[in-house]
């Protein structure tokens, strides 16, 4: 059946922000929100929802879709809870960053029903108070289609949520939840892990050398940047995703032993032969695109549909003595404008055209 009411559970950034895009879109949806009463109140003042619903059962009844934006243990939960409230006809999606467990709980709901989602996009903070309707701008979408649902057969029969996902101004990426979770080990959930030992390991090291800090910069300050999440973010992934992660970090223990081998042997030929491996690799990552990770020291740009409008915003961060090292159009909306991506040499740059830009009265926002 088309999707016109929408129930999003949880209006926290990510909840937030879809509620916002498809507002910006225009595409008709009547959208019905579970959060807290003061996050409904907000988003009723502003127009992005319709409804504020304070009662689970309540908030999903009616709804064609229904978008579980919570965190992981939230999601969960939630699937024990909808089941019996939903219409019959009711699709299920969600926003964590794993999937396999969440499409086990799913198995809850009648085949067909549960389409897991993982939108590659985040803020430094949290919260309807940060929700952007551009958030998703140029972003990599995951669905992950119900079990023994062919890819061809999802495009066909699934296209109402695929059209709403592509409203957001994401793309959309079709993988099963095992291998997304495979991937994601890989690529988000050992980075973190790395970054957590790297910095935790110099911290200790730190605290007998004061000049250690002074010179930890460059590519040590890039590779521990996200060092500073709180574990209270990443309990539930890892605890979701335990055994890709461990197969993962495995394999990161094994190159670490081979590197150190040759290093302690003085073998050059097995150092040059990882050191090419790691940079062939490097080499094939999309400089321009959003992915698990966010990238370094940029910035989104929104453009209004209006002439002129890159000449003024270009003339505001020279004015400011910034050095724009990248400059890439994302997408343009007709008659309602587009994002820039702009990237700078470091993250004080990135600050500095933040300031810049907001005090010309320029909307833009990190990575």
């Amino acid at each position: 059946m088309p999707i016109h009411n929408v129930a999003i559970v949880g209006l926290g950034l990510i909840g937030g922000s879809l509620a916002k895009a498809w507002h910006s879109a225009g595409l008709g949806l009547h959208v019905t929100a579970f959060d807290q009463p003061d996050v409904l109140e907000h988003a009723l003042a502003d127009g992005t929802i319709h409804r504020g619903e304070g009662v689970l059962e309540k908030a999903v009844a009616d709804a064609d879709l229904v978008v579980l934006a919570l965190p992981l243990p939230g999601i969960l939960a939630a699937l024990e809870t909808i089941g019996p409230h939903l219409a019959p006809h009711a699709l299920v999606t969600d926003v964590g960053s794993v999937k396999g467990a969440v499409a086990q709980a799913a198995q809850v709901l009648p085949a067909g029903r549960f389409v897991g989602g993982h939108p590659m996009a985040g803020a430094e903070k949290g919260g309807y108070a940060h929700a952007d309707a551009f958030l998703f701008e140029n972003a990599t979408y995951v669905l992950c289609p119900p079990p023994g649902i062919p890819d061809a057969h999802f495009t066909r029969h699934y296209t109402d949520l695929i059209r709403l996902v592509e409203a957001t101004g994401a793309r959309v990426l079709l993988l099963d939840a095992d291998r997304h979770d495979a991937i994601a080990a890989r690529v988000s959930h050992v980075p973190q892990l790395l970054a957590t030992a790297l910095a935790a390991t110099t911290g200790t090291a730190a605290a007998h050398d004061d000049a250690l800090t002074a010179l930890a910069a460059g590519g040590f300050r890039d590779m521990t940047r996200i060092a500073e999440s709180p574990y209270g973010v990443w309990q539930g992934i890892l605890a979701g995703n335990r055994a890709h992660a461990l197969d993962a970090l495995d394999q990161v223990l094994e190159t670490l032993h081979a590197l150190h081998h040759a290093l302690a042997a003085g073998d050059d030929a097995a150092l040059d032969a990882l050191f090419a491996a790691g940079a062939s690799l490097r080499s094939r990552v999309p400089p321009r695109s959003k992915g698990f990770l966010r990238p370094l020291h940029e910035i989104r740009l929104h453009a209004a549909d209006v002439p002129g409008f890159l000449a003024r915003a270009t003339t505001v961060l020279f004015d400011a003595g910034l050095n724009v090292k990248d400059l890439e159009l994302l997408k343009v909306r007709e008659g309602t404008g587009g994002t820039f991506r702009v990237a700078f040499a470091g993250p004080g740059d990135v600050e500095k055209a933040l300031a810049a830009l907001e005090e010309a009265g320029f909307r833009a926002v990190k990575g």
